[in-house]
């Protein structure tokens, strides 16, 4: 594990997560170009919600690509964050044995401001009033926003409570979907992750497709995503 003085606490690294796996992804695989598929990003949420250290997905994507540059028949470059779950679920394990009591690291300061969660907040209601049928859910966000400035002392309420409205925005989404709409977006997940299968175990991928679907259909309504990891 790294050393005490540069472990990093909740909410930096926390709400860090997407970005860092992001950019480490693209520097080991060699290319800043490179932009992560929605598969992708529903995996490192599966990894996110379920628990998994930060440091042991960064660590995964560093053997997974180390074992791919060592191996004799490199036909094909890298192209799925999926490509490097088993290594990540094993750092996780590992890491999971040598774990510290969380009372133990040092706290972190919120990586964004608070006119930059203010501004976030008001945006996504902004954005939610567009559709018909949500202005529960952005009256909601705008009551956030209104309180930013006390909620912006615990972030991890404030999470919990915009995870709680993304899930009734789902819901809601959900009864409007026509079953060729959700036949066409479980194809399109059984094309991506098809490659894949083989390097998950079951639950690992009702997780990743509940994360998928779901994406897909807040996308498909012109619906944001609400948690703070999408702050960037």
């Amino acid at each position: 594990m790294a050393p005490e003085s540069e472990e990093v606490a909740w909410p930096s690294n926390y709400f860090n997560y997407f970005t860092e796996v992001e950019e480490h992804f693209q520097k080991a695989r060699g290319t800043g170009l490179f932009l992560m598929s929605p598969l992708d990003w529903a995996l490192v949420e599966t990894w996110k919600n379920a628990g998994v250290p930060l440091e042991a997905v960064l660590r995964g994507i560093d053997v997974a690509f180390e074992k791919w540059r060592a191996g004799k028949r490199r036909i094909q470059m890298v192209n799925s964050v999926a490509y490097c779950s088993q290594a990540v679920l094993a750092e996780a394990q590992v890491m999971a044995g040598l774990a510290r009591p969380a009372g133990s690291r040092k706290p972190a300061a919120a990586p964004f401001s608070l006119e930059e969660l203010e501004a976030y907040l008001r945006a996504n209601a902004a954005e939610i009033r567009k559709q018909a049928g949500f202005e529960e859910v952005s009256a909601s966000v705008d009551r956030l926003a209104a309180a930013a400035e006390a909620m912006y002392g615990d972030l991890e309420d404030l999470e919990r409570r915009l995870t709680s409205l993304e899930d009734k925005m789902v819901a809601i989404a959900r009864t409007r979907q026509t079953d060729d709409q959700l036949l066409a977006a479980r194809a399109d997940l059984d094309r991506e992750l098809r490659p894949y299968r083989g390097k998950m175990t079951v639950e690992q991928l009702a997780m990743l497709e509940k994360q998928y679907l779901e994406r897909r259909l807040l996308q498909s309504c012109g619906l944001p995503r609400l948690s703070l990891f999408y702050l960037r």
